[in-house]
């Protein structure tokens, strides 16, 4: 039996997520009252269920005091076989304000005297306790529909449920940190392809960047450190309940240098664990839509 529960702010993408998880063969309720969520529970772990997999979203429309409730309620879940999984999708604010400017879509906690920004604040702050408890975050600031229903597929529905579901990111430190990291490196101090001419137009994902790259010793000594770090700590991360979790790899402009080590690192760990992923986000952000 499984039950995912899916939160977060508003414009985040939970309806997309929701969609895909029912495409799948998920049994889907949104927008359930989380008072609800300990009968629901009793339901889906029931012997003679037919409900296998649920997933169930919570977010800003419930009821302020249900809402207050959802930690005490998911902390009772867990001493029950049934170990429900928190999905907490998020974007930045701007992005969240544009989604709605460029929708014309009404926030639910705007009013005649609760402004947009105002009411996306004010989400922020109802749901911090469920952020806080997510199994797995994620950052869609940057994610088309299509990229998101991908990320939802390879990340949530075809994760091993016996294992560790590992995500390698490679980022840009001038578009900002991921809000969805569990662990950061800065590579930035490692040597920089972007000043070879040649080089420049290209990505760490080209065999081209990759053998310069492979030809510094700073290099090599920055994944040969990475691999012992994570070779030794995320076995310990799993035996502590983990289901999910995002290496974030981050350089200048996360062209070079954070994607070719983040390659590297997905082949290393696919040979220890069974679901392993990476993502270029700077890169995402030429895809088509």
């Amino acid at each position: 039996m499984k039950l995912l529960i899916i939160s977060g702010r508003s414009g985040s993408g939970k309806s997309t997520a929701l969609n895909m998880l029912e495409d799948h063969g998920y049994y889907c309720i949104d927008n359930l009252p989380a008072s609800l969520l300990p009968a629901l529970a009793q339901r889906v772990s029931a012997q003679a269920t037919d409900l296998s997999r649920v997933a169930v979203s919570i977010d800003a429309r419930n009821i302020s005091s249900d809402l207050k409730q959802v930690p005490q309620i998911i902390e009772q879940l867990y001493q029950t076989s049934l170990k429900p999984e928190i999905i907490f999708l998020d974007a930045s604010s701007p992005t969240l304000i544009k989604r709605f400017s460029e929708s014309r879509r009404k926030h639910p906690l705007t009013t005649d005297k609760i402004g947009l920004r105002e009411a996306i604040n004010m989400e922020t702050e109802l749901l911090e306790p469920i952020a806080l408890l997510a199994s797995l975050s994620i950052d869609t600031s940057n994610m088309s529909l299509h990229q998101l229903r991908d990320h939802i597929k390879t990340r949530v529905v075809e994760r091993d449920d016996n294992g560790l579901a590992l995500m390698f990111e490679s980022f840009g430190y001038k578009h900002g940190v991921p809000i969805d990291a569990d662990i950061v490196y800065d590579v930035r101090c490692l040597p920089n392809p972007y000043w070879e001419k040649a080089l420049r137009p290209l990505t760490g994902l080209d065999r081209e960047v990759a053998t310069w790259l492979e030809s510094q010793v700073e290099v090599e000594s920055m994944y040969a450190d990475l691999c012992t770090y994570l070779d030794k700590w995320l076995p310990k991360f799993a035996e502590n309940n983990r289901s999910y979790m995002t290496v974030a790899i981050g350089c200048t402009g996360g062209q070079h240098r954070s994607v070719y080590l983040s390659e590297r690192l997905k082949k290393h760990f696919l040979e220890k664990i069974r679901n392993v992923q990476v993502m270029h986000r700077e890169l995402r952000r030429h895809e088509p839509a």
